[in-house]
């Protein structure tokens, strides 16, 4: 182990948690102070870095790495057993009963999420990291308030984890150092996670494995393998023993998929390609780029779009050029209880969608829902039979320029009034459920996280500064959105009822989501300013 690190932590700003010395260790709280010590300046230097980014309606891959995208001959490492076959992956939150259900859901790796889909407030980051630790110790359980009782399946049939922290630009304020700062909490997942657990997986034939999301460049995938070269160091783990798998979800990553792998090499498994967060950071980045790059709808843009084709295309390509998973994106239909027609509608969406992914290349792909893990590990067996995966299908014939990334305009679809107050209502819907804890919602039979809220409030902001004209003639402006939301608002209180939506926070939902959609200045990340709410 390293030396002591050069300032402590303090825990600031909440009441202690029951069990919470089990996680906050000494050691575990000096090795996160040399985390952020040495990591955190650079971390703020590539987060003022994305804002340089200009505007200006067009992407190119990158001149000066060129060397890297032509150069056929480097690989990132083999996968370890325990990644080998990612046919399926479920996502979740790291509560007690997801930690459970998804572990036993049949699928063969778990993404365990302490971003989209975890709201971060300290019980929750703290509460995650428990269940973690008790699921490897197998002294876990679960009851509901029902009496159902939930418990792990064998060791051989449980779902792999991968861990999956906050982005770069979010801090843990509970966490600070002895001037004040707010460790980012980034480090802090990882490092918690990484310091409890890399030993205890290794002795399970398995290891510490991370998604790395809302990653814009190569630098910051070099900051993150830097990262993880000290912490194997730090904590005697041979180097190579932390796995990666980054999400292509923002713009500019796209353009940087090869050297994204490159930088991260010795720790790489492979790239996943998202939805919403891509068509979020599509708005965010071009937002000033005038009408060529107004989105409809949001379920308008399928994954057969032709600029989401690209990017899924040349995301395979690139993946199994390098030796690395290719893994595809989210079926987040929830099934109904009490619709089976609904849910055959469903179903059969989302088999036609892994089907595609699967005859794409992709090695795998995620769900939200453990029903639909049989589902979506019908559609790769059908391809993939025994195999593991199919990087051997090199897509050679997949050809990718520029341009064809960031094409928009190719679409037919326009904003609809129907879309507009689908925005709203999953927005203010969302949100509220945010500010009380919950980071994963269930929300007309999908399964919404921050993802969703971004791109639902992102397309409002885009249209009413866009002026966009609806199908009915109405023109999107503030006023517009503001008499939405209000009917929006009086309808959920009529559904719920008086008591039930005073005991919410309905209104602080609605004033934010106005406020992240209609502001002037667009807020970079709606979750900044509701962390600031969030108790």
């Amino acid at each position: 182990m390293s030396a002591a690190a050069p300032s402590p932590l303090s825990v600031v700003g909440t009441e202690p948690l029951e069990r919470q010395g089990e996680v906050l260790t000494d050691a575990a709280l000096t090795f996160l102070a040399e985390l952020h010590h040495r990591f955190t300046p650079r971390r703020d230097e590539l987060l003022a870095r994305r804002a340089e980014i200009a505007r200006t309606g067009t992407l190119d891959f990158l001149p000066e790495t060129a060397r890297i995208r032509d150069d056929p001959d480097w690989r990132v490492a083999p996968a370890p057993p325990a990644l080998e076959d990612r046919r399926v992956e479920i996502t979740g939150p790291t509560d007690r009963k997801m930690t459970i259900n998804a572990l036993n859901s049949g699928a063969k790796v778990w993404l365990a999420d302490f971003e989209d889909a975890s709201a971060p407030t300290w019980a929750n980051v703290i509460g995650g990291q428990l269940n973690l630790i008790d699921a490897y110790e197998r002294r876990i359980d679960f009851t509901s308030p029902e009496g159902k009782s939930y418990a792990l399946r064998p060791a051989e049939e449980l779902a792999t984890v991968v861990a999956r922290p906050r982005g770069w630009h979010l801090d843990e304020r509970h966490l600070r150092t002895a001037d004040g700062r707010a460790v980012p909490g980034a480090l802090v997942d990882f490092g918690l996670y990484f310091f409890h657990n890399a030993h205890r997986l290794l002795a399970q034939g398995k290891g510490p494995y991370f998604y790395l999301p809302k990653t814009e460049s190569h630098l910051e995938a070099r900051l993150w393998n830097d990262v993880f070269v000290f912490a194997q160091d730090y904590t005697g783990v041979p180097q190579g023993t932390i796995r990666a798998t980054v999400l292509i979800e923002t713009i500019t990553a796209a353009y940087e998929m090869d050297e994204i792998l490159y930088e991260l090499r010795d720790h790489a498994s492979g790239l996943n390609a998202g939805r919403w967060d891509y068509l979020f950071s599509i708005i965010k980045n071009f937002r000033d780029a005038g009408p060529g790059f107004v989105l409809p709808d949001r379920n308008a843009v399928t994954m057969t779009a032709p600029f989401m084709r690209a990017y899924t295309e040349l995301l395979v390509r690139t993946c199994h050029k390098r030796g690395a998973h290719a893994i595809g994106g989210m079926a987040a239909f929830i099934p109904s209880r009490r619709d089976p027609e609904v849910n055959a509608v469903a179903f059969d969406k989302v088999r036609a969608d892994k089907d595609r992914e699967a005859n794409d290349g992709f090695d795998g792909s995620w769900v939200a829902h453990p029903d639909l893990v049989p589902v979506a590990r019908a559609s790769f067996d059908a391809v993939l039979g025994d195999r593991p995966h199919q990087k051997d299908r090199l897509r050679e014939d997949v050809r990718v320029t520029a341009a064809e990334l960031i094409d928009v305009a190719s679409l037919d679809a326009k904003p609809t009034t129907h879309g507009l107050r689908n925005a709203v209502q999953v927005g203010i819907r969302y949100i509220e459920a945010w500010l009380r804890g919950l980071g994963a919602v269930a929300i007309f039979n999908l399964m919404e996280d921050a993802a969703t809220a971004e791109i639902s409030r992102s397309q409002i902001w885009q249209w009413v500064n866009a002026g966009v004209v609806f199908e009915n003639g109405e023109k999107a402006t503030a006023e517009l959105v503001r008499k939405v939301a209000a009917e929006e608002l009086a309808a959920i209180r009529e559904e719920l009822g008086e008591d039930a939506f005073a005991a919410g926070a309905w209104g602080q939902a609605h004033d934010l989501l106005l406020k992240v959609a209609l502001d002037e200045d667009y807020t970079e990340f709606l979750t900044l300013p509701a962390y600031e709410l969030l108790d």
